[in-house]
């Protein structure tokens, strides 16, 4: 068997590596065939290698730039708004609920089942109107036998004066008797007793008939308790029992339906904040708004201020009530009313965003210059003169939440007041996030 010799190509470009298989004149014949796989173009060495000398020389470069272009210190970016004049108004919001001026709800004073019902929602009623009747049977019973204890009281009185005057006529006889030696001592004394006696059921017997006549009154107030009469003009919101329905008054009287005075006249109680409540005053203007109509505002006037504390969870509020005129009966009950008290109000007063009053800036950027001295009331803003950071002073007035008016200070009318800055990455952070990252920054005293 002959052992044929080759080549191992490994890759292109490097030479070829011979492998001999056999005796050592077959490698010698071998070597003088021809290369049936010759290289097409053969290379000099050095040739080969630059393509990777300048993708390296371009990475180096790039990563030169960017490290230069990273280290190099960029100008601070701000983020500045314009001083304006314009009409600023003060405000206090509230939430509260719509009620009719009065309101009354009427009950029952008598238990009994409900016999017949003579008004249903929204109806007018008049005052002493019949709403409803009970079942006076049972009270019916009670004014007959009050009727008839007092029958049988006045028969007892009548009794009760005859012997009494008997009594009276046989004492006077008696003593007639005693002073003539007719009877004895002792039968004067009888005849006086029974005298007494007869005047003590006499007075007992007017007695009896009175409180008779008072149980038959009580009898008869309860028999008409079962009608149930309007107290007041008005329109019945609420009815609360049904025809059959039994009505126990034995320890709360029941709420059979619910009254409102004049439903052209509300009310709205609001709840506002102890914070709030000493901007307020009586006869101050104010707005509200309900779900209901969403697009329209409705107007009323503060009536009183009531020093009653409401505390829930710990939140403390006043109830401030607001006289609303409701004549196209649009609103109603128990809407819940988004309210707006206007505290003050000035035109052409200068405004700045309240922003600007927040804002502190790096401590980097005004290590350099001094800061000035706040008197009382007296804040600081930061403008922007000639590309520079200039601390102001200012003494504010008036604010609406988001603006708040400059009463007294150095700015003007389209003044620029930074509001932030931006960060090495043009990103900007708040001034709250900017002071944490500052006294993470502070050393700590460490504790062994």
């Amino acid at each position: 068997m002959r052992t044929v010799p080759g080549r191992l190509r490994m890759r292109w470009g490097e030479p070829p590596v011979t492998v001999t298989l056999g005796s050592q004149e077959m490698a010698e014949e071998a070597q003088e065939a021809p290369d049936p796989f010759p290289e097409p173009f053969p290379q000099p060495r050095g040739r080969r290698r630059w393509p990777l000398v300048m993708v390296l020389g371009g990475v180096l470069a790039a990563g030169a730039a960017y490290a230069f272009l990273s280290l190099r210190p960029h100008p601070p970016q701000f983020e500045t708004v314009r001083v304006e004049r314009g009409r600023i108004t003060a405000r206090v919001t509230a939430t509260g609920t719509l009620s009719a001026v009065t309101t009354v709800q009427v009950g029952s004073q008598v238990s009994g089942r409900v016999n017949e019902l003579f008004v249903d929602f929204n109806t007018p009623v008049k005052k002493g109107q019949l709403l409803a009747t009970l079942d006076p049977q049972l009270l019916q019973a009670a004014v007959d036998q009050a009727q008839a204890n007092f029958v049988a009281a006045r028969g007892a009185l009548a009794k009760a004066t005859v012997e009494a005057a008997h009594a009276s006529r046989e004492l006077r006889r008696s003593r007639s008797l005693w002073r003539d030696n007719l009877i004895a001592r002792a039968e004067l004394e009888g005849a006086e007793a029974s005298a007494g006696a007869a005047r003590g059921q006499l007075a007992a017997a007017h007695g009896s008939l009175a409180q008779s006549a008072a149980n038959l009154r009580q009898a008869r107030v309860n028999l008409g308790y079962t009608k149930i009469l309007s107290p007041i003009d008005g329109v019945v919101i609420s009815r609360s029992v049904d025809v059959g329905q039994t009505v126990a008054a034995s320890l709360q009287a029941p709420t059979l339906f619910t009254i409102a005075e004049d439903p052209r006249k509300m009310q709205v109680d609001t709840n506002v904040a102890e914070a709030d409540v000493g901007k307020l005053r009586a006869q101050m203007k104010a707005s509200f708004k309900v779900d209901a109509f969403p697009g329209e505002k409705f107007r009323g006037r503060v009536r009183q201020i009531r020093s009653a504390a409401q505390v829930l969870q710990n939140v403390v509020t006043y109830d401030a009530v607001i006289d609303v005129d409701n004549s196209d009966l649009r609103l109603k009950p128990g809407m819940t009313a988004n309210v707006t008290f206007v505290v003050a109000e000035k035109d052409d007063a200068l405004k700045i965003p309240t922003a600007a009053l927040r804002f502190h800036p790096p401590t980097a950027l005004v290590s350099a210059q001094p800061k000035p001295l706040l008197g009382d009331g007296e804040r600081l803003v930061w403008a922007l003169r000639k590309g520079a950071l200039t601390p102001l002073r200012v003494r504010t007035g008036l604010s609406e939440g988001a603006t708040t008016e400059v009463a007294e200070g150095e700015l003007a009318a389209g003044d620029a007041l930074v509001i932030d800055v931006a960060g090495p990455d043009g990103r900007t952070e708040s001034t709250h996030a900017r002071k944490d990252k500052e006294k993470e920054k502070e050393p700590k005293l460490k504790v062994f």
